[in-house]
């Protein structure tokens, strides 16, 4: 029993007795069964952490910060992918929750429909859930931590309107997604501010990879709208948009300003660095971690925006008309 209790930190233990216990526990190479203590305490040590993917860069920082404090804390972090599919995600969910994990981090798989039996689930469950990123019709009964997506695409569209760009050309992300959506009404209430309507001819529906961006800019080329500059609903799409522009002869910013979103590290280091948003992705992780802490404990939480910064680089300037 003293041994046990040495091993587990309890007080009643003296400390020398304590040391002892663990530098032979040590020396025998005895490694603690957390399931048994997962079954005495009532507790696994796990989180569940679920994003779309490790290769979307903007989740990288997020997750180092979100496993940094969980170590620091005595867990363990579960980290599986749904690749944006609602089915995997739902598999995720039902996984984690077999495996009693005392909390759950999810980007959400968006979806037009306002109900999900899984996320009905996971309310059911009782287990503790944060999100991360803006909340979908199906989850809004979850708090969450988020950038402020709305204020942020405000104020770079701002930056090409005060430039004097007249017609600013918009990337649209995935229809479903509330983030592609707050961008996209950042961009509309900049023009509303000054006065101008959104041309629809300016708007092209992106998707949110390079590949989506070179599509996107294919069809831009082609119409031949006269816009000065384009707005990307983040950087990969930005990226891809510059490589078609490029390819077409095209100078940025001489011919045309670009600006993206997120401030991935391929956004410095492009071949024209990427005048974007920085999100403050470590910090939405740590943001995540307090706020499930505060849900094991039981205290009441609330919704978290953090705010975000426009970061201007070589791939903006002012129209050549002007």
């Amino acid at each position: 029993m003293t041994v046990s209790k040495a091993l587990r930190d309890q007080p009643d233990v003296a400390a020398t007795t304590r040391a002892r216990i663990k530098k032979v526990a040590e020396e025998m190479g005895y490694v603690p069964d957390s399931t048994a203590l997962g079954l005495r305490s009532g507790t696994t040590k796990l989180f569940g952490l679920v994003i779309p993917a490790t290769t979307n860069p903007i989740f990288a920082r997020l997750v180092l910060a979100v496993e940094e404090r969980a170590h620091d804390l005595g867990y363990d972090v579960l980290l599986m992918h749904t690749q944006n599919l609602i089915a995997r995600e739902e598999a995720c969910l039902r996984r984690l929750l077999s495996r009693r994990v005392d909390g759950v981090f999810i980007a959400p798989v968006y979806r037009m429909e306002s109900d999900a039996r899984i996320y009905r689930e996971l309310q059911a469950s009782k287990t503790p859930v944060v999100l991360l990123g803006s909340p979908a019709p199906c989850c809004s009964q979850f708090m969450g931590v988020q950038g402020d997506d709305l204020a942020a695409s405000f104020a770079a569209t701002q930056h090409l309107l005060q430039l004097g760009h007249q017609r600013i050309a918009y990337f649209a992300g995935p229809l479903p997604a509330m983030w592609a959506q707050e961008r996209f009404e950042g961009y509309r209430r900049a023009h509303r501010e000054v006065g101008r309507d959104v041309d629809d001819r300016l708007v092209f529906h992106a998707g949110s990879t390079i590949d989506d961006g070179v599509k996107a800019a294919l069809q831009f080329v082609n119409e031949k709208c006269d816009a000065t500059a384009v707005m990307a609903v983040n950087d990969l799409v930005a990226v891809g948009c510059a490589n078609l522009l490029i390819q077409q002869g095209l100078q940025i910013p001489r011919d045309l300003s670009l600006v993206g979103f997120g401030n991935i590290l391929l956004a410095e280091h492009f071949r024209i660095p990427l005048t974007t948003v920085r999100q403050p992705k470590f910090r939405l992780g740590t943001a995540a971690m307090d706020m499930m802490l505060q849900l094991i404990r039981g205290e009441r939480v609330e919704n978290r925006r953090l705010p975000a910064e426009l970061l201007i680089r070589a791939s903006t300037a002012a129209p050549r008309s002007a």
